[in-house]
C-alpha cells in the first residue's frame, strides 16, 4: 500500500486511511499492464509519432476485406473531432474490468465505452444545463463553417494514468457570455475533481506606440482551441488560434499544473502583430523528454529575429519556469512574410518528434506548410531566421500538395499523407529523409489529406492506417477508411468502400484521427464512432 501523506495525519485518521485505500486501488487500476497497449493522448505519445507498436492482433496477412470490417457502431449526441483515448482493463466500481474508449463531443459531452462491445456507456457527462441557460456555441457566432452546427469540446483530451485523470477543455455559452473551461474528470465515473473545472483567462502586456502601456486579454470567442492537449512534466498545455482566421486572435499557449489546475504559464505568439494561430490541423503540440514543448505558428507577423514578440509562421521551442515561458530557440522559414500574404502558412502539419538518429543532428523535428514545404529541423539548434534561402534547416523537402494534419513514424519511415498527393513513405538516412518516396499509393487523396495512423508489433506486422475526409466546404461526405502495407504502400490492404453495406463509416468530419488498439480500429464522424475489427472477432448482435 502507498505511503500515507503526512499532511492527512493532520485532520481525520479515517480520512488519510480512505485516501491510502484510493491511491492503492488507482495503483492497481492503472498498472501499465504487459502486453496491453493504451491511449493517453492525441497520436500515441507526446513525440506526436502517431504509432502503436503494440499491436499484436492485427497483422497484414488479416487485414482484408474477407477478415475485417466495421464491427459495430456507437451513436452519441455530437461530432467527434477528438480522437479517441483507450485505457486497457479497467475496474470500473460496480460494473467490472473493461476496456475503456474515451469519446468527446463538440455536444460537450464526454463518454466512456465498452471498447470492445456495444451497449450503454459506462459513464456520461455533459456540460451544458440549458435550463440554466448554459449552451453550445452556435458555428454562425463564431463565423465560420469549419466545425458546425456547434462547437462544444474540439481539441483531443489527455489522460494522467496514475491519477486517473482525464483533461478536456470545453468551449460554452452562458446567459450570453462565452466561456472555455478546463475539466478533471475522474476516469472511472466521469465526476469533477477537486478544483475542476477552471476557467480558461490571460492577458499579457503588449506595446501601444511602442511603449509596454496596453494590455492585451484572452478572447472567449475568438479564441479557437484545434491542437490537442499536453501532459508533459506535470503540466497541461493548451493552444489556440482561431476560427476561418476571423480576428482578432492571436496564438496563446498556456499551462496548468494537473494536480491544482493553478495555471502556471502564458505565452502569446504575437502580442503586438495578430494572429500567429496554432491550429496544427488538430494534431497536438509535442514535447521532448528535457521538457520543452513544440507547438508550430501558422500566419501572422514575425519580427523576433530583430528583437520582436511576434513568432508567425514558427516552430517554436519553449521552456517553462517559474517566471513563465521562455523562447529558447525557433525556427521561420525565410520566406515567412510570402506565406503568410499568400495564406500558405506554416503549422497546417502538425510537428513530430523523431526518435534520436545517429551524426551529426541527433534530435530532429519534423513540420511542413500549405506550400508543400517539408521541414526537418534541427531541435538543438532549430537555427531562427535567415533570410534568402531555407539553409538553416536540416533541409527543406517540397511535395506536390499543401500539408495538413501529422505525419507518422515507424522504423526510419516517415509517412505523409498531404492533398491532392499519394500516400508516401520517405526513409530517415543519416539525419535526413530520402529525397525521393521509398514508396507510394498508387491512390491520389484530396484535400486535406489525411492524418496517419501505423500500429505495429514492434519493427514487424506494420500497418498505415488513413481516413479519407470531407474537404472544409463539402457536405454530406462519407468517410473512407485505408489500410496499408507499411513496408510497401503500394499495397492496399484494405477499403471500406470495398464492402459499403457492411463497413461504410458515418459522415465525415475534417482531421480524423484512426485509434487502432488491441485489434480494433476506431473512427469518429458525425455523431458516431464507428468501430472496425476482425469479423471471427465480432460481438454479437
Amino acid at each position: 500500500m502507498p505511503k500515507i501523506p503526512p499532511a492527512c495525519w493532520r485532520g481525520d485518521a479515517k480520512r488519510a486511511i480512505r485516501i491510502a485505500f484510493k491511491l492503492w486501488v488507482l495503483s492497481l487500476v492503472f498498472v501499465q499492464l504487459p502486453g496491453y497497449a493504451q491511449l493517453t493522448t492525441a497520436q500515441y505519445d507526446n513525440a506526436r509519432t502517431g504509432a502503436n507498436l503494440r499491436e499484436t492482433i492485427l497483422t497484414p496477412r488479416n487485414v482484408s476485406t474477407n477478415q475485417f470490417g466495421k464491427v459495430f457502431t456507437i451513436k452519441v449526441d455530437g461530432d467527434l473531432y477528438a480522437q479517441p483515448l483507450y485505457l486497457p482493463q479497467v475496474e470500473i466500481p460496480g460494473k467490472g474490468k473493461h476496456n475503456v474508449i474515451f469519446l468527446a463531443t463538440e455536444h460537450d459531452s464526454v463518454y466512456a465505452f465498452d471498447a470492445d462491445t456495444p451497449g450503454d456507456a459506462i459513464w456520461h457527462v455533459n456540460f451544458t444545463n440549458p435550463a440554466s441557460g448554459i449552451t453550445t456555441i452556435p458555428a454562425r457566432e463564431v463565423q465560420c463553417p469549419f466545425i458546425r452546427p456547434e462547437l462544444g469540446i474540439t481539441p483531443t483530451p489527455a489522460i494522467d494514468r496514475e491519477s486517473g485523470t482525464l483533461y478536456v477543455l470545453a468551449r460554452t455559452k452562458e446567459s450570453g457570455a462565452y466561456a472555455q473551461k478546463l475539466h478533471a474528470l475522474d476516469v472511472l465515473t466521469g465526476a469533477e475533481k477537486s478544483g475542476s473545472p477552471v476557467a480558461i483567462q490571460a492577458s499579457v502586456p503588449r506595446k501601444v506606440m511602442g511603449v509596454f502601456n496596453g494590455t492585451l486579454k484572452f478572447d472567449q470567442l475568438r479564441e479557437n482551441p484545434r491542437a490537442a492537449l499536453l501532459l508533459a512534466g506535470g503540466r497541461i498545455y493548451i493552444t489556440w488560434a482561431s476560427s476561418c482566421d476571423v480576428g482578432p486572435y492571436y496564438g496563446w499557449v498556456m499551462a496548468y499544473d494537473a494536480k491544482s489546475l493553478a495555471q502556471v504559464a502564458v505565452f502569446n505568439a504575437a502580442p503586438e502583430g495578430e494572429e500567429a494561430g496554432i491550429w496544427q490541423s488538430d494534431a497536438g503540440p509535442a514535447a521532448d523528454s528535457e521538457g520543452n514543448i513544440y507547438p508550430v505558428t501558422g500566419n501572422g507577423k514575425f519580427s523576433g529575429a530583430s528583437g520582436g514578440r511576434d513568432y508567425g509562421d514558427t516552430a517554436l521551442k519553449l521552456g517553462v519556469s517559474r517566471s513563465g515561458f521562455q523562447v529558447k530557440d525557433y525556427f521561420t522559414p525565410f520566406n515567412q512574410q510570402q506565406l503568410n500574404n499568400d495564406d500558405l502558412d506554416l503549422g497546417s502539419l502538425g510537428p513530430l518528434l523523431l526518435p534520436d538518429q545517429p551524426g551529426l543532428h541527433r534530435h530532429l523535428l519534423i513540420t511542413g506548410d500549405k506550400a508543400g514545404n517539408i521541414y526537418v529541423i534541427d531541435r538543438d539548434q532549430m537555427g531562427k531566421f535567415h533570410s534568402g534561402n531555407n539553409s538553416h534547416a536540416v533541409q527543406t523537402l517540397r511535395v506536390k500538395g499543401g500539408c495538413y494534419g501529422a505525419a507518422a513514424y515507424w522504423n526510419q519511415n516517415v509517412y505523409l499523407s498531404c492533398t491532392d498527393d499519394a500516400l508516401e513513405n520517405f526513409r530517415v538516412e543519416n539525419g535526413k529523409l530520402s529525397s525521393e518516396p521509398a514508396s507510394r499509393t498508387t491512390k491520389e487523396f484530396g484535400n486535406p489529406g489525411a492524418t496517419l495512423t501505423v500500429s505495429a508489433n514492434g519493427a514487424k506486422n506494420a500497418i498505415v492506417w488513413m481516413v479519407e475526409t470531407k474537404a472544409w466546404n463539402a457536405e454530406d461526405q462519407f468517410a473512407v477508411l485505408h489500410a496499408y502495407d507499411a513496408t510497401d504502400l503500394r499495397r492496399e490492404l484494405y477499403t471500406s468502400s470495398q464492402n459499403l453495406t457492411r463497413d461504410g463509416p458515418g459522415l465525415a468530419v475534417r482531421f480524423v484521427i484512426p485509434t487502432v488498439m488491441n485489434g480494433r480500429v476506431y473512427i469518429g464522424a458525425k455523431r458516431e464512432l464507428d468501430v472496425y475489427g476482425l469479423l471471427a472477432n465480432a460481438p454479437k448482435k
